[in-house]
């Protein structure tokens, strides 16, 4: 007589949620490149700003705990707040323009 097996039906898991917002349909994302130099702009003058208001109170710091406390705000802030504005900007300019 064969061993008995399970028969149980693998559960379906659906696909998680896609990483980015859907586009509206003729409506072009830029261009990695356009991304590269809107987040560049929104990193050099958060890190810059955030090394002068650092800097008095820990000169006495190790470079890799300021480096964690600068990075632990500019980049949430980056992110969250700088980039999405200047996407944004970039997207009405772009508009703006056809």
């Amino acid at each position: 007589m064969p061993p008995m097996t399970s028969t149980t039906p693998t559960p379906v898991v659906p696909d998680p949620a896609p990483a980015t917002a859907p586009i509206a349909p003729g409506v072009t994302p830029p261009s990695v490149h356009v991304r590269a130099v809107v987040t560049w702009l929104a990193i050099f003058p958060l890190v810059s700003l955030g090394m002068l208001a650092l800097a008095p109170i820990s000169e006495s710091w190790h470079p890799v705990l300021r480096a964690f406390v600068l990075t632990l705000v500019v980049v949430p802030l980056a992110v969250y707040v700088v980039v999405p504005k200047l996407l944004g900007a970039y997207g009405a300019l772009r508009r703006r323009r056809r």
